[in-house]
C-alpha cells in the first residue's frame, strides 16, 4: 500500500466533527512548530510541570506503568465498535491499545488536533518526560488542558493562562495546566475524557496501537480489511531516512532540479518580514510558522509538503549538516518534552545562512545557522513528498 495520508485528524474528523461540538462548549487552539532559543535552559523544568495546584489527591491518577510506543493511529468520525477494538487488542503482535476521543477543535482561534484521554492510562503512550510527570496528569484529570511545547513556547500561549476551547461560535475557558508534547503529529492539545464529553467531543472514536515487532505499514495493510466504515489508520511518526552512506539519488525526480531550488528560495525570500503566526501558512492568516513557511515556498515549485515539521522531515533523506546544499531543509529536535521529535524547520540558503520563521514576536528572517539540537539537513525528494501528501 502507498504511504498513508498523515493528516488523519483533519481528513477524518475535521469539519464534520467540529460542527458536533455543543453550542456552549470550548475550543483548543494551536497547531505547529518552531524554535525557542536561549531561554529554554532556565525554563526546561516548567515545560512538563503543573501550573498551580489542582486540589486532587495523588491517588486521583494512577502512577506511570509500563511505557508503550504508539505505532498506529486509527480514527473514525464516530465511536469505534467494541468488537473491532477487541479484535485489535487480540491481534498478533499487539502489545497495547488505548482508546481516545479525537477531534479537530478550536483553541485560541486555531484549528488543532485535540484528544480526550484517560490520564491514568494514556500517559503510558507518551514520550518519557511527559509520561513521568504526575503533576501534569493530575492537572489534566482536574479539567486543565495540556498543550504542545511548540504551541506554548513558540505560539506564545502562557502556562497557567485561561484559553477558549470549543466551537467557532461559542467557547468556554480552560486553564493551560502544562506544556507537554504527546509525540503525535497534528495533536497539540489533550484534555481528560470527562472534559471532552462536557465539550461535546465524540466518544472513543480513535485509538493508539502499539505493535513493536511489526512494521506499521504491514500491520495497517492487514487492519484495513477490518476497519469500520469511514475509519482510517496511519503510522505514528514513521522513521526518518538517514542513509548510512550519506549518498542519495541525484536525478530522475528523486531530488529537486536546479530550477526548483531557485524557485523555492525566491519564494521564501518574498515572505521576509511577515510576522510569525503559530499555525500560519498564508497571507490570509497574517503570517507563517516555520513549517507553514516551508509549505508555502515549496508549493511555488510544485512540491506539496505535509503540514508539520515532524512530517516534513520525512520528504527526503536526512544528511549531516556538513553536506547541506541550498534548497535543503534544516531540522531541529528542540522539544524537551519529546526527545527526538522534530519541532523546528528552516530553509538552508548556503554559506551558513538560513531563512526561518522563529517564534511568536518575531518575523520571517535570514539567520545564521545554529547547530544546537540540529538533526541534519533534508534533501527534498519531490516523489517522496508526493507519496506522503496524496
Amino acid at each position: 500500500m502507498g504511504k498513508p495520508n498523515r493528516r488523519v485528524l483533519p481528513t477524518i474528523i475535521g469539519v464534520s466533527v467540529l460542527t458536533t461540538l455543543a453550542a456552549n462548549v470550548a475550543v483548543l487552539v494551536a497547531h505547529d512548530d518552531g524554535p525557542a532559543q536561549g531561554r529554554r535552559g532556565e525554563q526546561r523544568a516548567r515545560f512538563v510541570a503543573a501550573s498551580g495546584s489542582t486540589g486532587l489527591s495523588p491517588a486521583a491518577v494512577a502512577p506511570l506503568g509500563r511505557r508503550l510506543t504508539p505505532h498506529v493511529l486509527v480514527a473514525a468520525p464516530s465511536t469505534l465498535p467494541a468488537e473491532f477494538v477487541q479484535k485489535v487488542r487480540g491481534a498478533k503482535g499487539v502489545k497495547g491499545v488505548e482508546v481516545v476521543d479525537a477531534v479537530q477543535g478550536m483553541v485560541a482561534g486555531k484549528r488543532v488536533g485535540l484528544m480526550g484521554v484517560d490520564p491514568s492510562t494514556f500517559r503510558n503512550y507518551t514520550p518519557k518526560p511527559t509520561a513521568k510527570s504526575d503533576a501534569l496528569w493530575r492537572n489534566v484529570a482536574s479539567g486543565d488542558v495540556a498543550i504542545s511545547f511548540t504551541m506554548g513556547s513558540d505560539g506564545g500561549v502562557r502556562l497557567g493562562s485561561q484559553v477558549p476551547v470549543g466551537g467557532r461560535q461559542h467557547q468556554s475557558q480552560l486553564r493551560v495546566g502544562a506544556y507537554a508534547t504527546m509525540g503525535i503529529s497534528d495533536v497539540d492539545a489533550v484534555i481528560s475524557h470527562t472534559t471532552a464529553q462536557a465539550l461535546g467531543l465524540p466518544t472513543g472514536n480513535a485509538m493508539l496501537v502499539s505493535v513493536p515487532k511489526k512494521a506499521p505499514k504491514t500491520f495497517i495493510k492487514k487492519l484495513r480489511k477490518a476497519l469500520p466504515k469511514g475509519a482510517k489508520a496511519v503510522a505514528v511518526n514513521p522513521e526518518i531516512d538517514f542513509p548510512r552512506s550519506g549518498n542519495v539519488p541525484a536525478a530522475g525526480g528523486q531530488v529537486m532540479t536546479a530550477g526548483q531550488v531557485r524557485t523555492v528560495i525566491k519564494a521564501a525570500y518574498t515572505r521576509l518580514g511577515w510576522p510569525y503566526v503559530w499555525g500560519g501558512e498564508s497571507e490570509a492568516e497574517g503570517g507563517y510558522d516555520c513549517s507553514g513557511l516551508m509549505q508555502y515556498a515549496f508549493a511555488r515549485a510544485g512540491i506539496r509538503l505535509p503540514r508539520v515539521a515532524a512530517d516534513q522531515a520525512r520528504v527526503g533523506w536526512v544528511l549531516p549538516y556538513s553536506k547541506a546544499e541550498p534548497g535543503d531543509m534544516l531540522i531541529w529536535a528542540n522539544d524537551p518534552t519529546a526527545p527526538g521529535y522534530i519541532s523546528h524547520i528552516a530553509l538552508y540558503l548556503g554559506q551558513g545562512k538560513m531563512l526561518a520563521a522563529p517564534r511568536t514576536g518575531t518575523v520571517v528572517q535570514v539567520q545564521n545557522v545554529y547547530t544546537r539540537n540540529m538533526r541534519g539537513a533534508v534533501r527534498v525528494s519531490p516523489k517522496m513528498a508526493a507519496a506522503l501528501t496524496r
